[in-house]
């Protein structure tokens, strides 16, 4: 007896091959049965009834659960245990624990670690630190009781790296920020490493990038981890089964120096683990990037390791503001400015001489990749809180500055004055032509180039990538059709698991598990991101629903049904070694 029978679905089974008419039936969290139509014949010969529940897909396509490389939902799990958005979009597993930052191990003997650890996630990763203090139970010491108190409340599974800002806290204390650690220190944190995987954790992630900072200002701990300690880890990753390197490093918002590319072919070498960075940003200005990047991966594989760059297919608008931390911050010289308590912020910011040095700092070669934030003409007006913004809303800055006879940053900035800086900025893509999309196609191509880069679960306010699966579907299938639908679904689902090694997951095929994604192909998309209150405390965060979802199954359990939660949580934590498996660095 089948749990569930699937009928008359167009399968598109994640290899790549072409989609089929098949009854796929469901028994005990696992696909028990895929009987395709052949000759037209019609499904169901072998499947006959024998299901306690089934229905008609006839029309709708059913594909694997996705699979999302990139998210941190590390803390929304335990408030919101579907993920969402992501798992309204079909995203069946993500993977947590990126950047370098994860909440555990936790030192006991230390217990201030645990307020400068939300304080962290709240500045680098854009977390309310409301929701990080009254969401999340803060009961864990080690990497093993974090999953552990994960385990069996979740509706996604989900799989986690373990963070070296927190191993060097944990082993060095305070002084992991700026020190470098002596010989017990090493081993120490070398051995809570062998733990946390020992635990299931699925390797190690870090970050040199010049953008993470802490709550106090600082750089955080692994940036100021030398080589040495970089390459022990590695090696200490290399020992267990199923494991993986994820890192961040400045060149990754543009490019890498020949440092950078030799570190990070040293780690995945070392590790004999494939290293996957983020995110690989593709635009026509400046075709030479996507090669000058890739050349790391060329690199890494000639030296027996494997450099996987995470990118988007799809356009993943930020909004910006004057008033709260955001990616202008980041741009050299700004941060001093914007830093400031807003009376002050708006006396320096109304000081023409002022705005001139910040220009200066924008357009400069050290802003790199953030750069394409920098022309302030064509930022779109979004909220407006004043009478004296009265109408701006949806209006662009170089159209308001032409009818004021003043500069656009100029301009902006008189608008978000008046508003106390709260005024809401989306600025609109320099990426969005056809020059750029068919770099992106090409990319695609590459063997060390996989989709994904949500940020899914941080920057809440700011941005929502986890949409990009059902975003990226609709644009298959109706929009500029890039690649097939067989192709865009082993993207999203087959690659990536092929990648981390997940056992059993990322096709449709008997003795699979049964994560499942049922969807209308003429309506799949993801609806425009908006402002939702829902976080614990009442803070804020962008959601999109999905479009055209009937239907999506973890582990055999329906949990969403119609972008509606059924109550159900199937998921599963997932651990390295039992779970996943050792990928050679040579392929997927």
């Amino acid at each position: 007896m089948l749990d569930h029978l699937i009928r008359r679905a167009t399968v598109v089974d994640g290899t790549g091959t072409p989609s089929y008419v098949a009854d796929v039936g469901i028994r005990d969290g696992r696909i028990a049965v895929v009987d395709r139509a052949v000759s037209g014949v019609k499904a169901g010969g072998r499947v006959g009834a024998r299901a306690r529940t089934e229905e008609d897909a006839r029309g709708l396509v059913l594909a694997p659960g996705f699979v999302d490389p990139h998210t941190h939902y590390d803390a929304q799990l335990f408030w919101d245990p579907c993920a969402t958005p992501s798992l309204s979009h079909g995203v069946t597993t993500v993977v947590g624990g990126n950047c370098g930052f994860t909440l555990a191990p936790l030192n006991p003997a230390q217990p201030a670690d645990a307020d400068y650890t939300r304080r962290m996630m709240s500045k680098v990763e854009g977390m309310s630190l409301d929701a990080l203090e009254k969401g999340a139970p803060w009961s864990w010491s080690s990497f093993g009781d974090y999953l552990d108190a994960l385990d069996g409340r979740t509706a996604v599974n989900a799989g986690f790296m373990v963070g070296h800002c927190a191993l060097r806290r944990y082993a060095m204390g305070p002084a992991a920020i700026g020190g470098t650690p002596d010989e017990s220190q090493l081993r120490r944190m070398t051995a809570l490493l062998h733990d946390a995987m020992d635990a299931g954790a699925w390797g190690l992630s870090t970050t040199r990038s010049t953008t993470h900072s802490d709550g106090d200002g600082n750089p955080v701990a692994s940036r100021h981890a030398p080589p040495g300690e970089l390459l022990a880890l590695a090696r200490a990753v290399g020992e267990h089964e199923g494991t993986q390197l994820e890192a961040i490093v400045t060149g990754c918002l543009d490019r890498f120096t020949e440092e950078e590319a030799d570190l990070l072919a040293a780690l995945t070498s070392a590790a004999g683990r494939p290293l996957n960075w983020n995110v690989l940003t593709i635009e026509s200005a400046a075709p030479g990037r996507v090669p000058h990047q890739l050349a790391a991966s060329e690199r890494a594989r000639a030296a027996g390791g494997r450099i996987v760059a995470l990118t988007m297919p799809i356009l993943t608008p930020m909004n910006m503001s004057l008033g709260t931390f955001c990616a202008l911050n980041l741009l050299p010289g700004w941060g001093e400015v914007l830093g400031l308590p807003v009376p002050e912020r708006i006396a320096l910011l109304r000081d023409a001489a002022v705005r001139e040095r910040m220009l200066r700092g924008a357009a400069s070669p050290q802003a790199a990749g953030f750069r394409r934030l920098t022309d302030f003409g064509r930022y779109v007006i979004g909220d407006t809180y004043t009478p004296e913004n009265e109408g701006l809303t949806g209006r662009v800055v170089r159209d308001v500055a032409a009818e004021r006879g003043t500069d656009p940053f100029a301009t902006l900035v008189d608008i978000c004055a008046a508003d106390g800086l709260r005024t809401v900025l989306w600025p609109m893509p320099t990426d969005n032509d056809p020059a750029s999309w068919e770099l992106r196609r090409r990319a695609w191509d590459h063997e060390d180039v996989l989709l994904g880069g949500s940020d899914a679960g941080a920057h809440l306010d700011r941005m929502c990538g986890a949409p990009y699966t059902t975003r990226f579907l609709g644009d298959c299938l109706r929009g500029r059709r890039l690649v097939s639908l067989e192709r865009a679904v082993r993207m999203l689902s087959d690659e990536p698991a092929r990648l981390f090694g997940l056992r059993g997951r990322g096709r449709i095929a008997e003795g699979w598990y049964a994560d499942l994604v049922l969807f209308d192909p003429e309506r799949i998309d993801a609806g425009a991101a908006a402002l939702v209150h829902d976080l614990p405390g009442g803070g804020a965060r962008l959601d999109s629903r999905a479009v055209g979802v009937v239907s999506v199954r973890v582990n055999g359990v329906e949990a969403i049904r119609h972008d509606v939660v059924t109550g159900e949580v199937p998921g599963r934590v997932l651990r390295s070694g039992r779970d996943t498996e050792t990928v050679a660095t040579g392929k997927i």
